[in-house]
């Protein structure tokens, strides 16, 4: 398991809907994962409903700032190897299932996987993305910009994933 393990799992965390149960982790979110402080603090200070109108305007109103990896890829086109459906065989393959909702692309659910498994291909596979991701994040102004940037930051840069 990678030592960014609990960064990534509370990051996955952070970028859910916040939620009570949101809410009650806070606490051990700031202590677990001190890179995420930024926007742990913003959120304890910021009442739930205001954090969740926030979350909506910034995650559900459009593509702009989606948390589905595969909306990131060049042109719009998935590159071959990390559509949904090929995730989830990802996912199977390290014994774990998808539960919820949300599609495998979803963010908190690569950060979660990643957590779990060590594996940091998935995130590195979309490291331009989520670069894009944050820059958008970081123009609008939103905490939830930290909360990529601390993600990134423990990803090689382009030019080794590349190289």
């Amino acid at each position: 398991m990678p030592s960014d393990a609990v960064l990534y799992q509370a990051a996955a965390l952070c970028l859910t809907y916040p939620d009570e149960d949101f809410v009650a982790r806070l606490p051990l979110l700031r202590e677990a994962a001190p890179q995420l402080r930024e926007f742990v603090d913003h959120a304890v200070l910021t009442p739930r409903r205001e954090l969740a109108a926030h979350y909506m305007r910034v995650f559900e109103s459009g593509n702009h700032h989606s948390l589905y990896l595969s909306r990131w890829q060049d042109g719009g086109a998935r590159r071959r190897g990390t559509s949904p459906g090929t995730l989830k065989d990802v996912y199977r393959a390290a014994g774990l299932e998808l539960t919820g909702e949300e599609p495998p692309d979803f963010l908190p659910a690569v950060l979660e996987f990643t957590a779990r498994t060590g594996d940091t291909g998935l995130l590195t596979g979309h490291r331009v993305g989520l670069e894009r991701l944050r820059s958008r994040l970081a123009d609008l102004g939103t905490p939830y910009a930290s909360v990529l940037h601390a993600v990134c930051a423990t990803l090689p840069s382009r030019r080794r994933a590349g190289a």
